[in-house]
């Protein structure tokens, strides 16, 4: 063998730089070496035989090609690399930050009579105290899935990063039985609100609209539910239906009571609504965690049959070495209950074998289960959205439209790829990836670009949600604002727009800023 790889080392490595033997373990398991030693030794296979297998598997050409895909997979190192920084910039959209989950709990807090606390202003440690009695039964319901409530609890923060600081301190999140538990209470008290439903304003709205909000989950074939989602559903006075994500209501403001609002008897009923919900929303969500599942169930199936064949190929040599001893006449009393043990840990193996089998079969199916109708909301056209004061903010769709397309040309400009959003209601219009220049495919920085569009220069508005949103992902979203769309536009592009000061609208549910602190800030990026 080290003849064998002398020699291909003159041809592939003159220099002796190691890559020959780095990748010997690719071509030539050592566990497949020891195998034939020891059939060599009971003599089963002979010197001949193991020589010629040798020159037959350690050949230069089946060296070069593993070496060059080594050395090909350790080049591209940087690729991997920058491609985890892309993937994390978008996981990062996705996922739910301390902010969010604290400003859920400190508000649904009181209702459930949890007393909050902070510490210290600004700290985001919160004193809790006795927990009251009216959520003792919720904790020990939900026990089974999230541990046992505490009767009390001290000092809580919902950043796992203060826990460095003060290691003493109670990590609070969603899977916590206090955040559970909490929740769990407020969806109860504010149930009846949800199926009376309710009325919004929208400043960027013409006509009237009814939303309808559902939940879903995915279960595979085994009743694991996989993931659970809200939906909602808009049906205009057109009877149209569209599917709109739940993140809509953080840009509309809560109307008075008694606001009248439309007859909607002519719209589409509570079937038509559901359909429409299974079509264009379920359908692609299910999709989407079949395809998730199935990938996942390839690999634990990969995995399971290495091991387990593997554990069944050891017992399988035990088995023949024991029935080998027999055979040969031996007098070991205890060859016979070895040979039982055996015989009994394969039907077990093989037994688990088929049976994961059976099981990963059925995780594969997946289904839609427990279709839920939360409750119905109607949002209306701002009263004052014409008023000299919310005017300026109200989206124009032919500016809008403008500013999207100068900002979708500047960033393929610079080599950068981009998605628009615009229905999705996320919190920005466009996703703007940086291509990988020797795998276009990956995306080595990503931008979430809100586009605003004014027809001159003037003040900046975000819808909470877009603030909410810019807030949360910081350096990652991007306010591109676009003056003089009406002649010839012009980009001022600020990283990190939350930063600026901006002033609360409450009315609007919006956040302004002057167009001379835009120009600073785009200066200064």
């Amino acid at each position: 063998l080290f003849e064998r790889l002398s020699a291909i080392e003159d041809d592939l490595d003159p220099r002796r730089t190691g890559k020959i033997f780095n990748v010997l373990g690719d071509v030539f398991p050592s566990n497949q070496l020891e195998r034939m030693l020891r059939e060599m030794y009971a003599h089963n296979l002979t010197e001949e035989v193991i020589k010629s297998r040798i020159v037959e598997q350690v050949d230069t050409e089946r060296f070069r090609r593993i070496a060059y895909s080594t050395l090909e997979g350790l080049a591209k190192r940087e690729l991997n690399l920058s491609a985890i920084v892309g993937r994390s910039a978008e996981a990062r959209e996705r996922r739910l930050v301390p902010e969010v989950i604290e400003g859920f709990f400190i508000n649904a807090a009181p209702l459930a009579g949890v007393n909050s606390k902070e510490v210290r202003g600004g700290q985001h440690v919160y004193r809790i105290g006795r927990i009251p009695r009216t959520l003792w039964p919720i904790g020990e319901r939900l026990e089974p899935r999230f541990g046992k409530l505490g009767r009390e609890y001290k000092q809580i923060v919902f950043d796992k990063k203060l826990l460095t600081d003060d290691p003493t301190l109670e990590w609070v999140t969603p899977g916590h039985p206090l955040f559970e538990s909490v929740r769990e209470d407020a969806m109860e008290r504010v149930s009846p609100d949800l199926r009376r439903g309710a009325v919004f304003f929208d400043i960027n709205r013409n006509e009237a609209a009814r939303l309808d909000v559902f939940s879903a989950a995915i279960n595979d074939g085994r009743g694991n539910e996989l993931h659970r989602r809200l939906f909602v559903i808009e049906a205009g006075l057109d009877s149209q239906l569209a599917v709109r994500q739940p993140a809509i209501f953080l840009d509309l403001a809560l109307a008075p009571t008694g606001t009248s609002v439309p007859d909607g008897s002519a719209l589409p009923g509570r079937e038509q609504v559901e359909q429409a919900l299974i079509e264009r929303a379920l359908q692609p969500f299910l999709a989407e965690v079949a395809a998730q599942r199935e990938k996942e169930i390839e690999t634990i199936t990969r995995h399971l049959e290495i091991s387990l064949n593997e554990l069944i190929h050891r017992q399988n040599l035990r088995m023949a070495d024991l029935i080998g001893q027999q055979q040969s006449g031996g007098n070991n009393p205890l060859t016979a209950a070895n040979i039982k043990t055996t015989e009994d840990k394969l039907d077990e193996l093989n037994g688990r074998l088929e049976s994961r089998r059976e099981e990963l079969q059925q995780e594969r199916n997946c289904a839609i289960t427990d279709i839920h109708h939360h409750g119905r909301a109607w949002v209306l056209p701002h009263p004052e959205r014409t008023s000299p004061g919310i005017a300026p903010m109200v989206r124009d769709d032919e500016i809008e439209r403008i500013a999207v397309q100068a900002v979708i040309a500047y960033e393929e400009a610079r080599g950068w790829r981009v998605t628009s959003v615009e229905q999705e209601n996320r919190g920005f219009d466009l996703i703007s990836r940086k291509p990988h220049p020797e795998d276009p495919e990956t995306a080595i920085e990503v931008r979430f670009i809100e586009v605003k569009g004014r027809a001159f220069v003037g003040e900046i508005a975000l819808t909470t949600n877009e603030y909410k949103t810019a807030e949360r992902l910081k350096e990652d979203y991007w306010l591109y604002a676009v003056f003089n769309c009406d002649s010839d536009p012009r980009i001022h592009v600020i990283q990190d727009p939350a930063r600026l000061g901006w002033e609360p609208i409450l009315k609007v549910e919006h956040y302004h800023v002057g167009a001379q602190t835009i120009l600073n800030a785009a200066r200064a990026t």
